[in-house]
């Protein structure tokens, strides 16, 4: 029998990850399909698993978009199919996020549907910016529209309203403060726009109707949220600024890494002040044949061990385990050996905790370190299936064990760099690059010469001149070393917390 689908109208928020529902994550996670806009953040969109159908229909201001019929009929054909979807809109799907013909075509066809807020940038881009959108004295009420299409509006009516907050109205700029002058709004009334609402680099632009124009004339308003009225002066007495004394305020951080990694090193990073950019570096996928790992599995009573040494590792063997009919109930019997903080971690999540965890989290001393004898002992080591480091299985057979490898998953280059982050570097916006693998380092090599091969002039070390490279251990920073001639900055203790603790200490 056919699962019954539904759609699920979520809202992204904010675009920042830090500010999605609990809901709209934990809807993600589930999504079998994903249907989403121009404005929502990667970070979101790269919760869904990697068995999920993605779709980019966003609409973008002067672009070919997809039509909303098209839209409809992809939820309603998903749905019947008896998929979990999920329609992801920046905002909140009720505040001009055209929420109403897709729950139409829903309903005419039958399919079960529920909406999920978001935090509108309507309510949340003022506050952060440090404007009341009502206060007792200077604003009783406030109106939110859009100016998308202005002339559509009763500006007579708008412009007696205190407070206005405008969405969508950066290409209309000049013809909203021209007509709200026009109805009697004062022209030394005040005026914000706050562009990027929520990212560290958010930018606040202030004036008056008569020289807000003039202003921002050379920038691009876009995504802007804009205020008009008298609160707009209380935001110098209001405007968050959290970070300000934070040790990497000001500073541009890029991450290479996971397409799939979670936010938590860019949340590390940003908690101490630093504007970061996340560049994926690496593709992790399943391995070109289960057979030997499910061979594996098959006969896990006949191992001693079994030893991880990644998160992917352990995801991808314990969610093929699940596959073949089994739980984690059946290595009761075997003893587990995890290299890596964040191993141990995932492991733990999955209800299980790791036997043995080497000094300073590290491969290279696990074999000095090892709990027992290692003669005749047989381990069961599921990796990455190409290009992973020889010398840990080297060394286990030294010691006289048996060392069954399979490929767990495999990880490879995407197969281009993303623009914005291309831009940035070649900017030179970025003050410091971090890798937390030999991978990624050199696949931003592979990628970064791949952008050359289009440019004159332009070589790999001029686009590093000036920026620091941080490295997450020995092994990393010998690759940097080999491909860039240099490393900046190592961490002592080879995990994030302690890479971003290097970074702050060798910036301070």
């Amino acid at each position: 029998m056919q699962q019954n689908g539904k759609v699920y109208l979520v809202g992204a928020g904010l675009g920042d990850i830090n500010y999605l529902t609990i809901k709209g994550k934990q809807l993600l996670t589930q999504a079998e399909v994903l249907v989403y806009d121009a404005l929502v953040d990667n970070q979101l969109v790269n919760l869904v698993s990697d068995r999920c159908l993605k779709l980019d229909v966003g609409k973008r201001g002067g672009k070919v978009s997809t039509p909303q019929a098209e839209i409809n009929r992809l939820l309603v054909s998903y749905c019947l199919q008896g998929k979990q979807v999920v329609r992801l809109k920046s905002g909140d799907p009720f505040i001009f996020g055209r929420a109403v013909p897709e729950i139409e075509a829903l309903q005419a066809a039958g399919c079960a549907w529920e909406v999920i807020p978001g935090i509108s940038s309507a309510i949340a881009a003022p506050l952060l910016a440090g404007i009341p959108l009502t206060e007792k004295d200077l604003s009783r009420c406030f109106a939110v529209l859009s100016g998308h299409q202005p002339d559509m509006l009763d500006w007579e009516a708008l412009a007696r309203i205190d407070t206005l907050v405008i969405l969508m109205g950066g290409r209309s700029l000049a013809e909203i403060v021209n007509t709200l002058q026009d109805y009697g709004r004062c022209s030394d009334e005040p005026i914000a726009i706050i562009k990027n609402c929520s990212y560290s680099e958010q930018q606040i632009f202030r004036g008056t109707l008569t020289d807000i124009v003039e202003k921002t004339r050379s920038i691009a308003l876009s995504p802007a949220v804009i205020i008009i009225g008298k609160v707009v002066t209380l935001a110098d007495r209001f405007k968050q600024s959290p970070s300000s004394h934070a040790p990497l305020t000001g500073k541009t951080i890029l991450i290479t890494r996971s397409a799939k990694q979670s936010s938590k090193f860019r949340y590390l990073l940003q908690q101490q002040g630093a504007n970061v950019l996340e560049m994926p570096a690496l593709e992790i996928t399943p391995p070109s044949s289960w057979t030997d790992l499910d061979r594996a599995i098959a006969n896990l009573a006949s191992f001693d061990w079994l030893i991880l040494t990644s998160a992917n590792g352990v995801n991808y063997f314990c969610d093929r385990l699940v596959t073949q009919g089994k739980d984690v109930r059946t290595l009761a019997g075997i003893k587990i050996a995890v290299v890596g903080k964040k191993t141990a971690a995932t492991l733990q999540q999955k209800n299980l905790q790791p036997d043995f965890i080497p000094p300073d989290f590290v491969a290279d001393s696990l074999v000095a370190n090892f709990p027992e004898e290692l003669t005749q002992k047989k381990i069961l080591f599921p990796r990455v299936e190409t290009g992973g480091r020889e010398v840990l299985v080297k060394e286990l057979t030294a010691k006289g064990a048996e060392v069954v490898e399979v490929a767990a998953y495999q990880s490879g280059c995407p197969q281009k760099i993303d623009s914005n982050i291309w831009q940035a570097l070649e900017q030179k916006q970025i003050n410091i690059i971090t890798f937390a693998s030999s991978k990624t380092v050199r696949n931003f090599v592979q990628l970064v010469k791949q952008e050359l091969n289009n440019r004159d002039r332009i070589t790999l070390q001029s686009i590093l001149d000036n920026v620091c490279i941080a490295s997450i251990g020995p092994q990393t920073s010998k690759t940097c070393q080999e491909l860039f001639g240099r490393v900046d900055i190592e961490a002592k203790e080879y995990t994030l917390e302690g890479l971003t603790q290097a970074i702050v200490n060798n910036i301070m």
